[in-house]
């Protein structure tokens, strides 16, 4: 008989620091983004757009968002892969809609399994991705 260890899910107080520790890194370099978080089934538990972002920001935070947790990776790695002539540039996606593979989305694990992803947008993609993983560094 083999047993498993539950892992605790991301709850809704998880994606507020998850929020508020990006939004803080942002605020520091002086970029407005909008920051979302999903759970491990892609469902929305947390979004916070800033009035002052681009328009687009929230979209685009979800999208990295959804692609980091359909992908279980950092998009910020797999910029070059889905480049023409990368591995993964005509990946199908499960979604009903386009993937977005820029920098910015960051899937989120708890015990070694991903319950869930944080998505930035409205700053350049190596900004977003810093402020995803400062998201999730306050986590630990």
């Amino acid at each position: 008989m083999s047993t498993t260890t539950a892992v605790a899910p991301l709850t809704t107080e998880d994606a507020e620091i998850l929020v508020s520790a990006a939004r803080r890194a942002a605020d520091a370099a002086g970029v407005r983004v909008s920051v979302t978080v999903l759970d491990a089934g892609g469902h929305l538990l947390a979004f916070r757009r800033d009035d002052q972002a681009v328009l687009i920001s929230g979209e685009t935070s979800t999208r990295k968002a959804y692609t980091a947790l359909q992908l279980n990776s950092a998009t910020a790695d797999l910029v070059e892969a889905v480049q023409p002539g990368g591995l993964f540039h005509t990946l199908p996606t499960a979604l009903d809609r386009p993937l977005l593979f820029i920098a910015g989305g960051v899937p989120v694990h708890r015990d070694g399994r991903l319950i869930g992803a944080v998505g930035v947008g409205g700053g350049a993609p190596d900004q977003d991705h810093g402020f995803a993983e400062a998201g999730v560094a306050a986590l630990v």
